[in-house]
């Protein structure tokens, strides 16, 4: 996801937020100034209502943050490696590697609802017993608005659709009693895909009767519908490549371009004689280092081809998903994310040995009639699952 900003670590996990934080951030300030605070508390200053919003806003991103910090420290307590969490319009996700058992996925996907539970349940406690003993009318009813959106953000992820935390608990207790894990995730995305679209269908006719917060909950209920049909998709893959080696999936021999030629020559000697629309690249020394599409090089004014070359505009090698020829294609997949996605370079020996491609895994799956919708693979736990993500 482009547009990141670091803004912070739990115990070593880094936490980022992409620039629609701040935007939601300020739009839930100005309806808390704008709205809330002068009904509930009427008479202040201007001024007063506008710090007054931005301090709730600001407890409420503190709260999102420990919301997926719950997911990210309780996987970690179970084994799981975690990568980072982001923040978003629309929620958060913690990018974690597949819990290896039931039990595990459980814990990880309803510590944050937990998390968000007990923080509203915190807040509204607050706010009751300042009102009793104090009696400051403006704390209490930002304290009790930040309470108000823990239960509901708590309550709304433990709904049964993936890829809501409730439907991560649903794909755990499926997988517990199926022994199936991709099975189980094709039933927590097809739950998804209903309450997705019940979602939207609420929302939209809450608009159309005036209630501007429906449109909120049609986007929500789009994308979580949307989510969740990626998340069957998955899960058939999944099954499709269980068991399959790298080897088996690659391409071989490579089609490669040197990386050294400006992009005008490299588009009339190299481009011009292939199909491909990505090709891997090599050094001087027939090295690999990297891959580069074709279209963003004949992007590239005329006017500056013959000025830039192009492994300028190629994705570098640290920035490739590398794998080796005898590791599981399910494995590989799983950490496209932290790499630089398709295609995946196969390494043999410092050499570049195979590519696997889109098309490749599509071909695959095409062949495997074990990812297709309707069969189901022998009982067992092997297979991948995508990262987790909470909305």
């Amino acid at each position: 996801m482009k547009g990141l900003i670091r803004i912070g670590s739990v115990r070593g996990v880094a936490v980022r937020a992409h620039w629609t934080v701040p935007l939601i951030m300020l739009l839930f300030a100005y309806g808390l100034a704008g709205r809330t605070l002068p009904a509930y508390a009427p008479g202040r200053a201007p001024v007063v209502y506008a710090a007054a919003g931005v301090a709730g806003a600001l407890l409420l991103l503190v709260s999102l943050v420990v919301h997926e910090a719950a997911h990210a420290l309780t996987a970690r307590r179970a084994g799981i490696p975690v990568r980072d969490v982001t923040l978003w319009a629309l929620g958060g996700m913690t990018r974690m590697d597949g819990p290896t058992t039931a039990r595990a996925a459980f814990a990880v996907a309803v510590s944050g609802p937990l998390a968000s539970l007990l923080l509203g349940g915190a807040a509204i406690a607050g706010a009751a017993g300042m009102q009793a003993v104090l009696g400051w009318r403006m704390p209490v009813v930002v304290l009790g608005w930040l309470g108000g959106m823990n239960v509901l953000l708590g309550v709304f992820n433990l709904l049964p659709a993936a890829p809501l935390d409730g439907g991560r608990v649903l794909q755990a207790v499926l997988w517990w009693r199926t022994r199936d894990r991709e099975r189980a995730q094709r039933a927590a995305g097809r739950s998804g895909q209903v309450i997705g679209m019940v979602l939207a269908v609420l929302g939209w006719s809450a608009f159309v009767r005036g209630v501007s917060d429906g449109l909120w909950l049609m986007v929500i209920g789009v994308f979580v519908a949307v989510t969740a049909a990626a998340q069957r998709r998955w899960a058939q893959l999944s099954m499709a490549v269980r068991g399959v080696r790298v080897a088996q999936a690659m391409t071989s021999p490579v089609v490669t371009g040197p990386d050294w030629l400006t992009v005008d020559r490299f588009l009339a000697d190299v481009a011009a004689h292939t199909r491909h629309s990505v090709l891997a690249l090599v050094d001087f020394e027939g090295r690999p280092s990297g891959v580069v599409q074709l279209r963003r090089l004949a992007a590239v004014p005329s006017g500056r081809q013959q000025a830039l070359r192009v492994r300028d505009l190629a994705t570098p090698l640290s920035q490739c998903t590398l794998a080796a020829p005898d590791e599981l294609l399910a494995a590989v997949l799983e950490r496209l994310g932290s790499g630089g996605g398709l295609p995946v370079l196969v390494m043999d020996g410092g050499r570049l040995g195979g590519i696997v491609t889109a098309h490749d895994i599509q071909r695959l799956s095409q062949r495997n009639p074990a990812g297709r919708e309707g069969k189901t693979a022998p009982p067992g736990g092997g297979g991948g699952s995508s990262p987790g993500i909470d909305a």
